[in-house]
């Protein structure tokens, strides 16, 4: 067992019409001016920026508002949001939708108190030493940025999709009505359950194998996911099973489920790279490169993918033939994609094979230059990297 420093400072407001407390939450943590960050059109569609608005309004709570986040959030866009809440005085931000929201507003936290340019927290030439507070109203289960240390930035000039992680960025507060998530679109709910059984999966897949308390519940979290996904998908408005789905996104990156373990994140890193370089939604592209990852790996760690198959995927163990069993559960997994409408190879996310030069450039940038390797199950070369990638077709 690996020794560990749990820290999850976020309070959870969980529940129906739990979004009335915003302004009270605002207050409790300092907030005197507020950036309002969200996304597209839907925030405002379903009537909860305008309710936010109103709950600020009465409090007697001045806001700025800076909607415009897309997928895989952009340095412009966080640039743009620095120089707002220097302009107004922002001394609090509320990010009102889902992971990348979260991430684009703890971005701008990290760069409003930063004098030189915030990039350089991505880039490795600096390390935050302060962040604006910051909030959020979850609306949609994905990413775990509620509830975790880390965030995510795309930068536009080369499309670098890299991650920063400090304490210094988790949010004071999360508000979290499972109502808010009924409305979303399939496709978007189906990859937001893969990124939530992927972020428990990079820490189930690791050395450090005998904390059974954490395995347990890794377990059991991976499969109240799956199978509440199968019950959302054809019941949208179910509320248990989307609150069982929303809860378990804040669990699954809180790091509750590396207490004793060790993140891998290789799959992410991998992923990370065909989002930035093609714009696919972050769960797919997880989907489609994970069951190729895991038969690279697993020969090296059958007992594990044997575990893996049979707590979570109910697959019968053949002890005359443990790889055997391994594979059905990677099969199994694969399936499960399959019927929530996620793909499961680089045709399915992209229409299409990669090229050899994409291949190259994916595993140069995911290697820094051949300068790093990624994964702790299994430090991944670049010639493990495109091994990986050339499976994944």
């Amino acid at each position: 067992m690996k020794d560990f420093n749990f820290y999850s400072p976020t309070q959870v407001v969980f529940g129906k019409q739990s979004e009335e407390q915003v302004a009270q939450l605002i207050k409790k943590y300092g907030g005197t001016k507020v950036l309002v960050h969200y996304g597209g059109s839907s925030a405002r569609k379903s009537g909860l920026l305008d309710k936010v608005f109103g709950l600020l309004q009465e409090a007697g709570i001045p806001y700025v508002e800076l909607g415009g986040v897309i997928p895989n959030p952009l340095l412009s866009k966080v640039r743009e949001g620095i120089d707002l809440c220097r302009k107004e005085g922002v001394d609090f931000i509320l990010a009102v939708g889902g992971g990348s929201v979260i991430d684009s507003s703890k971005a701008i936290g990290y760069g409003v108190p930063y004098e030189g340019d915030v990039w350089d927290f991505w880039d490795g030439k600096g390390v935050p030493a302060a962040c604006l507070p910051i909030g959020t109203v979850l609306t949609i289960p994905a990413a775990g940025s509620e509830m975790s240390d880390s965030c995510v930035i795309t930068k536009d000039e080369g499309m670098l999709k890299r991650g920063c992680n400090s304490d210094l960025c988790r949010c004071k507060f999360a508000i979290m009505n499972p109502v808010r998530t009924f409305t979303l679109p399939p496709y978007q709910t189906a990859a937001g359950a893969t990124d939530i059984m992927m972020h428990t999966m990079e820490r189930y897949f690791c050395k450090h194998q005998d904390m059974n308390l954490t395995d347990a519940l890794a377990e059991a979290l991976l499969r109240t996911v799956k199978d509440s996904a199968l019950v959302v998908m054809k019941e949208p408005e179910n509320y248990r099973h989307r609150a069982q789905i929303m809860w378990a996104g804040s669990l699954s990156h809180n790091n509750l489920m590396e207490c004793g373990m060790e993140k891998d994140f290789a799959s992410h890193k991998l992923e990370h790279e065909l989002s930035g370089m093609f714009g696919v939604t972050h769960g797919a592209g997880l989907a489609a490169i994970w069951p190729s990852w895991a038969r690279y790996v697993m020969k090296n760690h059958v007992s594990r993918f044997v575990q893996f198959a049979v707590n979570v995927m109910g697959i019968t163990n053949d002890f005359t033939d443990p790889e055997g069993t391994a594979e059905r559960g990677i099969q199994a997994m694969e399936t499960f994609y399959k019927t929530i409408g996620m793909p499961t190879n680089m045709r399915e996310l992209i229409g299409r094979e990669l090229t050899d030069k994409e291949i190259e450039e994916l595993v140069d940038k995911c290697s820094r230059g051949g300068k790093m390797t990624i994964g702790t199950l299994e430090k991944l070369d670049t010639k493990a990297m495109e091994c990986i990638y050339r499976m994944a077709q």
